[in-house]
């Protein structure tokens, strides 16, 4: 019954006392974006050293550091007032992204940007600070080992005649069979192959056999599109 009555209590109290920065010194505010815009460039640095896409979005990097500001700005809001906080949810629930986002990774960021937000909102300082000094680290780490073996699709376009000698020249390197395609003058196959350097003499070879119209190589991220 006391229970109940507390609820009460606060909720009354949340909604006749609109002047939600009583509780929330100016203070607290600066330090709370200060620390939320600190963590935002560190996630803006890591997300540019790590970046392996093929094409560097400047504005795509920058909402992160924005997205954690904003979402500590929330966070100071809403705890500070029940009311506030239920009307923020609802507002909260119709918003609609439609920006397509094409690497997983992408993702996580993004996640982590909202979760630093979230902690520096709620002035949980060293949780936001050495947690992303955490998640940096693993994802500079990550970033090193893939750079170790990249991906690549090599497509090559020849004859039917110079098949067995393609074949033998790809027996060379460690490949997989993505997609072959025959058609009428051509045959056209695409194969994934890992390198752990820049050594690319393989394709001088490949396109110095007679019957090879074209070789192209491609920097791979597991998304055709790209």
């Amino acid at each position: 019954m006391n229970e109940n009555l507390n609820f009460q209590d606060l909720f009354k109290n949340s909604v006749t006392r609109l002047d939600i920065f009583g509780s929330v010194s100016y203070v607290d505010v600066l330090i709370g974006l200060a620390v939320s815009l600190g963590i935002g460039l560190f996630i803006f640095y890591i997300y540019r050293k790590t970046f392996r896409g093929v094409v560097y979005s400047y504005n795509y990097n920058a909402a992160f550091v924005l997205m954690c500001m904003i979402t500590s700005m929330i966070i100071m809001t809403i705890s500070s007032n029940i009311v506030l906080s239920l009307g923020m949810v609802g507002a909260l629930s119709i918003v609609r992204f439609r920006t397509a986002v094409k690497d997983p990774l992408d993702i996580v960021y993004m996640f982590w940007s909202i979760a630093a937000g979230i902690a520096a909102g709620a002035k949980l300082y060293p949780m936001a600070v050495l947690g992303s000094l955490v998640i940096g680290a693993v994802l500079v780490l990550l970033a090193r080992r893939k750079m170790r073996e990249q991906p690549f699709l090599l497509i090559i376009r020849h004859a039917e005649s110079a098949t067995s000698a393609v074949r033998s020249q790809l027996q060379h390197l460690k490949f997989n069979l993505k997609s072959k395609t025959v058609r009428k003058d051509y045959v056209e196959m695409t194969v994934e192959l890992r390198l752990r350097d820049d050594n690319t003499a393989f394709l001088h070879d490949l396109s110095a056999i007679e019957g090879v119209m074209d070789v192209s190589l491609l920097n791979y991220t597991g998304d055709y599109a790209q």
